[in-house]
């Protein structure tokens, strides 16, 4: 059987940051790694959760909302894929992406959709956590401008 693109970069090569993870047809998907595959740091349960939850309201309310197809978390607990259509440049998504994490470093209020009608587990949810979570990466993302594929990870030295 193929192995899907996402098990095929290496992620001992893998560092914080963001990739192009692949293109299907007219959808890039971004890897957005939180933390460094394997190095036995990972975003808790509550702060993923959180985290999807402000930045999918956040990108699906910004300059390329109507290009937004999806935003969710890793199962390894490192990031977050972001699918976006391909009529929208990688620079311009970079910049949406720093924006929505300060949006979310600055959020002042409930977190969105933390009620019982909006969210199947909405006790599960703390912005503090988010908002650290996002300040962090935020630093390390700040002065990234282009963002690499996995192909190009591949072909970095160890």
């Amino acid at each position: 059987m193929r192995k899907i693109k996402s098990f095929q970069v290496d992620h001992r090569k893998l560092e914080r940051g963001i990739y192009i993870s692949r293109k299907d047809a007219d959808v890039v998907t971004y890897d957005m790694r939180f933390c460094k595959p394997n190095c036995g740091v990972v975003l808790d349960n509550v702060t993923l959760h959180t985290v999807e939850h402000m930045i999918a309201t956040y990108v699906r309310n910004s300059d390329i909302k109507n290009e937004v197809l999806y935003f969710g978390p890793m199962g390894c607990q490192t990031g977050f894929y972001l699918l976006i259509r391909d009529v929208v440049t990688k620079d311009k998504v970079l910049k949406i992406v720093k924006d929505v994490l300060q949006k979310t470093i600055d959020h002042t209020g409930a977190v969105f959709g933390a009620s019982e009608i909006e969210c199947g587990n909405y006790k599960m949810l703390d912005l503090d956590s988010a908002k650290e979570a996002c300040r962090d990466y935020l630093d390390v993302i700040a002065d990234v401008d282009d963002i690499i594929t996995y192909d190009e990870v591949n072909k970095m030295g160890r």
